[in-house]
């Protein structure tokens, strides 16, 4: 048992409440910025009128290898809920590859040995050096040492980005690509791309909300059944010219020679499923792994092979059973420590971000600390398109926070709003714009209820992405302009801090907030939580931005 220590300060009376505007980060006002041109008065008297810091959400702040790399909801999650950085999915794989761990590994070995003797060792993931789900030089070491290795077939199976970078960019990493493995093969190394698909129609659903988006890739990758192309480019080429649509949502393409499909998925093959982050590859994995008892679709057949992931996606469920890098091992949570000290918590999302104020809050853990003290609550999400119904669930949301808060049986809660992100990732300026201003008629509901409990809340986020909707030049910083006079759409994250407001009209006597000198981050917050419940953070936390008298 890990118990919090009680401080001087007794705590709030009321709840305190934290909040989570996925994707709403800070930068300059401009014509693109989805947040500064939304109608927000509740967000922007907040911020005007109480205590607001700058958060880091990006790069080493929360574990990633370098301050390029942009956040992501699930790093900013595990920073939010553990109040602590630990070296993330990215790192981890990189330096595994670079000091050849990963290839010593009992897992490697073993989908390698797997194939020796006639089978294809099929890779299958997110294809981009996004560097949030998965990184293509991970995948080209992969396939530089499985040739090493003395593996004679492979075979890839390309999930089309457009999210984590540029909307249109997938022929920048096809090209290349296809020479990369071109100069590799030769009479002892056969290596093809088999078969692809956007991100968002294909493979890479999250929280069960559309198994139909998992058998869609099964019968792609595994059973090879689908729209067939000479080449992934002329696949590209194709559906861009008939569909229009970005690469995240192009349909799925099976390639083949002869009319047959160069890379089905056979009993004695391998699979490596190349991502490293866990959201939107547990439920292939549990494709592959499950056996007869599987129940979400008709998989047709089930070829037995050596499975495995780049990390275990859920530590609790152990998912996958194989996986070529230890996962961070997250510890500490605030979670944990509130469930051992006996404080009862309230977790909330709908289904898109649910995992994050659960799972990924947790530690990468899928269970409870304590059935008990802890309530989580999933409100199913919509599946369309984002942009056709930008308000998402925030009132649905909204009304079951509303009645926890006012239940008076939870000292601590969570939210977690969507719309700011999921939105924001369809590229379209209007409809993040309406996201927006959705959410901020939900702010005025809630904070109205934490004033009449005598509460406090504090409002983040976990990364940006609305905060930029256009493409920016590098050199001028002004947006990228389309041949038709339109913003060339940014689909991806951003770099920017993200707001911290102590939203506090009871208690701002019995603290001070410290200077913001932009060293805090995301991993602030928990200590600040709990401090405001009347508690003295861990000592392994990072320090509250809060300093109690």
């Amino acid at each position: 048992m890990s118990k919090l220590e009680k401080t001087a300060f007794a705590g709030v009376q009321g709840p305190v409440l934290t909040i989570v505007m996925d994707g709403v980060g800070l930068t300059a006002e401009s014509e693109t910025n989805a947040v500064s041109r939304a109608y927000m008065p509740n967000l922007k008297r907040v911020m005007a009128s109480y205590p607001t810091v700058k958060l880091k959400a990006h790069g080493t702040a929360v574990g990633l290898p370098s301050d390029d790399d942009m956040g992501n909801s699930e790093v900013g999650h595990n920073a939010l809920g553990s109040g602590q950085v630990f070296a993330q999915g990215a790192k981890l794989v990189s330096q595994s590859i670079e000091s050849g761990k990963m290839f010593a590994s009992a897992a490697w070995q073993e989908i390698t040995s797997n194939v020796k003797d006639g089978g294809t060792l099929h890779f299958l993931g997110l294809f981009s050096d996004g560097n949030v789900h998965s990184h293509i030089d991970h995948l080209k070491a992969m396939l530089v040492r499985a040739k090493e290795d003395g593996v004679a077939k492979v075979r890839v199976h390309i999930l089309l980005d457009g999210r984590d970078v540029g909307e249109t960019s997938a022929l920048d990493y096809v090209e290349p690509f296809e020479a990369f493995i071109a100069a590799m093969r030769d009479g002892s190394f056969d290596i093809k791309i088999a078969s692809g698909g956007g991100r968002m129609q294909i493979t890479m659903d999250r929280y069960e909300a559309n198994w139909a988006m998992v058998e869609l890739g099964w019968k792609t990758h595994v059973l090879g059944e689908g729209r067939q192309f000479a080449s992934a480019k002329e696949a590209i080429e194709t559906y861009r010219a008939e569909t229009k649509a970005i690469d995240q949502d192009l349909p799925p393409f099976v390639i083949a020679e002869n009319g047959q499909p160069v890379g089905t998925i056979e009993d004695g093959d391998s699979v490596v499923f190349f991502n490293f982050r866990g959201d939107r590859a547990i439920e292939i994995s549990k494709t592959f792994e499950a056996g007869a008892d599987f129940d979400k679709f008709d998989r047709v057949r089930a070829p037995k092979v050596a499975y495995a992931g780049m990390l275990e996606y859920d530590g609790d469920l152990h998912i996958p059973s194989r996986y070529l890098v230890n996962p961070p091992e997250i510890t500490n949570t605030m979670g944990e420590y509130l469930a051992d000290t006996g404080v009862a918590q309230y977790a909330i999302s709908e289904t898109q971000k649910y995992g994050h104020v659960t799972y990924f809050w947790n530690g990468n853990k899928s269970g409870k600390f304590s059935e008990e003290l802890e309530t989580y609550v999933e409100i199913p999400s919509d599946i369309v398109p984002f942009e056709q119904r930008p308000w998402m669930q925030c009132a649905l949301i909204t009304d079951a926070l509303i009645d926890a808060l006012k239940s008076g049986k939870y000292p601590c809660l969570r939210v977690n709003f969507p719309n700011g992100d999921m939105v924001g990732h369809t590229g379209s300026l209007a409809a993040t714009i309406c996201s927006l201003e959705a959410l901020d008629l939900q702010l005025g509901r809630i904070l109205s209820v934490v004033d009449e409990l005598h509460g406090v809340a504090l409002i983040t986020a976990d990364h940006g992405n609305a905060d930029e909707m256009a493409e920016l030049d590098k050199k001028t910083g002004a947006p990228k302009m389309n041949k038709d006079g339109s913003y060339k759409a940014k689909t991806s994250h951003t770099l920017n801090p993200v707001p911290l407001v102590i939203y506090d009209n009871f208690y701002a006597d019995a603290y001070t907030v410290k200077e913001d000198k932009g060293t805090f981050g995301l991993s602030n917050v928990a200590a600040t939580a709990v401090n405001l419940l009347g508690y003295a953070a861990p000592e392994m936390w990072d320090e509250s931005v809060l300093n109690l008298k």
